[in-house]
């Protein structure tokens, strides 16, 4: 069996733990120098994922923006930008949404077998539709990726119900969050992780691997598997002294 990709979960959230504001336009979390290193991030991966309820509520063109990275990735042999995957239970997805239309790269959607034959109707060939059993789980779509796909590292950038999913599977081996200087306090905004069970717990407590101010908003690093090298990555964020003292003690 093929290891799974490397797992980078990557989210901006407000103080009190929101994704998002209630109002159908979309509230910015970050700045214009956290979204340049979103896009760096982006640019070191294979893949980037997303949830179908942020294809249809945000939009997303999940490219790399920057001339020079997408200069790099194709000097490396890689497209212009990463693979961009999505999963559906239901199959609401539109065809003409900016995650189909917009980039000449490859876009995976993944869906419960029962809904294949309908959504690979309706997406034609703007997607390749992976039916994974009665359910999709997260384990399951990084078996596919990593041994069907060729996907070495995977960049999830939500939402919630997504990077719920993958955290309270113990899937991730990097978060990067970012926090923004501000409330939402909107009961029906989306929050960054559901109630439920993590594998983080005051006895097991997440590794902090850096710490990095971007402007008003700060960038927390954790490494949530051993896989993750907690040394700065390089053209990433640098580790704090404070974070680097921590990780050498016991």
């Amino acid at each position: 069996m093929s290891e799974r990709p490397y797992v980078t979960l990557s989210c901006a959230m407000s103080i009190d733990g929101y994704l998002d504001g209630s109002a159908p336009r979309r509230l910015a979390m970050s700045n214009e120098a956290d979204f340049d290193r979103v896009d760096e991030v982006r640019s070191r991966n294979d893949a980037i994922m997303v949830g179908a309820s942020t294809v249809r509520r945000d939009n997303p063109r999940l490219l790399v923006r920057d001339a020079g990275r997408r200069a790099r990735r194709l000097s490396s042999g890689c497209a212009v930008s990463p693979v961009k995957v999505t999963v559906t239970a239901s199959g609401d997805l539109s065809p003409d949404a900016a995650f189909f239309t917009v980039g000449d790269v490859p876009r995976l959607v993944y869906t419960p077998s029962a809904g294949e034959r309908g959504l690979r109707a309706r997406l034609g060939d703007r997607a390749t539709v992976v039916g994974l059993g009665a359910q999709v789980t997260m384990a399951a779509l990084l078996d596919d990726l990593g041994e069907r796909r060729a996907v070495r590292r995977l960049m999830v950038e939500g939402g919630g119900t997504v990077l719920t999913q993958f955290l309270q599977a113990d899937l991730v081996d990097e978060l990067q969050l970012v926090i923004a200087p501000f409330f939402v306090g909107e009961p029906g905004a989306p929050r960054a992780a559901a109630a439920g069970r993590y594998p983080w717990t005051a006895s097991r407590r997440a590794r902090l691997a850096g710490t990095q101010q971007i402007g008003d908003v700060v960038l927390l690093r954790y490494a949530l598997s051993d896989r993750c090298d907690v040394r700065p990555d390089p053209g990433g964020p640098a580790m704090s002294d404070d974070a680097a003292a921590s990780s050498e003690r016991p």
